[in-house]
């Protein structure tokens, strides 16, 4: 329990907060709907699910204020540089931002099934209080002021012949509740994993039904169909009295009179809780699309084995930090799609550069048009850059670089930034160690960056810091003739399957063994560990780093990151 502290207890707090202020205002406000003396005679018709219905809408309120803060990546870029959330903690929580985000909608979706199923009723409750002609105090509450342009009735069902469906459908709560809960529908199937990563275009499109969303939200509740009884009416009429007799309202022939009860709506307030996100999201968008329009010019192309394609690019005023990540769109292939790759280029360079892996339809189809021999190279609109954990590389005294295929592109940034601080013999560099492992399916992955690998060995080597960088290459997938030429060659100073220094090792590493070694050769160091790759591997290393760490402040600790974009 300890070592999980270590790594999970400001998240762990953070989630804390954000259950606690759901808890709290479902419990507020339900009690506040279920006891309060204004709506004494709106529970009369409607019961507890009055108060179900108005406890869930302040949750979706309130989590509808915060669904669009974690993807204003400007926002959250900006809080990772500032003093203010200079702190490791506060960083790491930035990176989980995404996971926050579907947190959240989890909550809008519960208290979307939970208001639609009270007002469900509610509305067959108001039905039945309005069809009833047996003079019970729900039938006469039904009947007040129906036939008057005073607006003072409580039943938003004002004949008989009025059904539940056609309020539903032909009332602004009824009509734009229905268009949000198939908007929240669509929203929500489509972000699944399976079609996220199979059919990214429908994710893509569907999510953007948050602007209706947003405005069924916002006018939802002008029309107030649910009602209370107002200040001036309670002070005339107090319904725990006078709810007794209801025949003799409005008469002066009994000694306690009671007027009639009057009503009004519940006023809109979805709107102030949204108005300050949407307008920071607006921002945002605006912002986004205005360093989109800038002009990129695409300074080389390289299509690389397994189907890579390597993109070299320079723009004005264009800054970045090691790790960091763009969104990219080729109007040539969809002017509306845009998606996130990481920079593989370092700070000290003059361009940036992504490598971008056939992956779909989008990116096989981006790969087929650089391949095309055309006389004008297409058009390539850049937003970003923005941060991600790589950024942090550099203020651990050790760090574990993981990465899994193409996901190796943001420590390809790191270490060619190492490169160029070791040319330059940057003082300033806080990282003592950095352990490297790059994990790949196939050979020809390999040669995406051998370039840069065999460049660091010679550069380690003539500045006397051969001791600095600790990569390792893991073959996981071969046939029997590789790994016997393997063997044939291993005696040889270079590896027969990468041309380095380092030899290849066929599998997959025994991680535990791993992060032992690190554990035992820096006994009272803070290690940060990066990965880039599958969930699957992020698990094993999540555990390894529970397994290893000590709260002991004079001991190891393993911080565990992971790339979220």
């Amino acid at each position: 329990m300890g070592n999980w502290v270590v790594n999970h207890w400001f998240p762990a707090v953070v989630i804390a907060a954000w259950l606690g202020l759901n808890v709290f205002l479902f419990v507020y406000y339900f009690l506040l709907f279920d006891r309060d003396k204004k709506f004494y005679y709106t529970r009369v018709l409607l019961g507890s699910a009055l108060a179900w219905a108005r406890a869930s809408a302040k949750c979706l309120n309130f989590n509808s204020m915060l669904i669009l803060l974690p993807v204003c990546r400007n926002l959250l870029s900006f809080l990772r540089g500032t003093c203010l959330c200079c702190r490791r903690t506060m960083r790491k929580q930035l990176d989980h931002n995404l996971t926050f985000h579907k947190l959240v909608a989890y909550a809008i979706a519960l208290f979307t099934a939970v208001h639609i199923i009270a007002h469900l009723c509610n509305f067959e409750w108001y039905n039945d209080s309005q069809q009833a002609a047996d003079g019970s105090l729900s039938s006469i509450l039904s009947n007040l002021h129906q036939d008057e342009e005073s607006n003072k009735w409580l039943n938003p069902i004002h004949t008989n012949s009025t059904t539940p469906a056609y309020v539903t459908f032909t009332t602004i709560p009824g009509l734009t509740g229905v268009i949000i809960t198939v908007v929240l529908i669509l929203m929500v199937t489509s972000s699944m994993e399976f079609i996220r990563r199979s059919y990214f275009e429908v994710f893509w499109y569907t999510h953007h039904l948050f602007i209706i969303y947003f405005a069924g939200l916002v006018i939802h509740g002008i029309a107030g169909l649910v009602r209370g009884q107002t200040a001036e009416s309670l002070n005339k009429h107090n319904p725990e009295h006078c709810a007794q007799d209801p025949t003799h309202w409005g008469r002066n022939d009994t000694d306690s009179h009671c007027e009639e009860p009057e009503f009004g709506s519940i006023p809109a307030e979805s709107w102030q809780w949204v108005l300050t996100p949407i307008l920071l999201y607006v921002f945002e968008r605006v912002l986004r699309f205005w360093r989109s329009r800038q002009r990129v010019v695409v300074t080389k192309a390289v299509v690389h084995p397994s189907k890579v394609l390597e993109l070299q690019m320079h723009k004005k005023g264009f800054s970045m930090e090691v790790g960091q990540y763009i969104f990219i769109n080729c109007p040539s292939v969809s002017r509306l799609e845009w998606h996130p790759f990481t920079l593989t280029s370092a700070p000290e360079e003059d361009s940036f550069s992504v490598h971008i892996r056939a992956a779909g339809d989008w990116t096989e189809n981006l790969i087929d048009t650089f391949q095309q021999q055309k006389p004008k190279t297409p058009r390539i609109e850049v937003d970003g850059p923005f941060g991600t954990a790589s950024e942090d590389v550099f203020q651990y005294e050790v760090a574990m670089l993981v990465g899994a295929g193409i996901g190796v592109t943001p420590f390809a940034s790191v270490l060619k930034s190492i490169w160029y601080k070791f040319q330059h013999a940057d003082q300033r560099l806080k990282t003592k160690k950095i352990y490297f492992y790059w994990l790949c399916r196939d050979t020809a992955a390999f040669a995406w960056f051998n370039d840069l690998l065999a460049c660091l060995e010679q550069e380690m080597e003539e500045s006397g810091k051969t001791g600095f960088l600790n990569y390792r290459l893991f073959l996981t997938g071969w046939d029997n003739s590789i790994a016997g030429q393997a063997a044939f060659n291993f005696d040889n100073d270079t590896d027969v399957v990468t041309g380095l220094k380092q030899k290849t090792s066929f599998g997959r590493p025994m991680w535990s063994n791993e992060f032992s070694a690190v554990a035992t050769a820096h006994p009272r160091s803070v290690v940060g560990v990066f990965l880039c790759g599958p969930q699957a591997l992020a698990k094993s290393l999540q555990k390894c780093c529970h397994q290893y760490s000590s709260l002991d402040p004079r001991k190891v600790k393993f911080y565990f990151n992971k790339e979220n974009f």
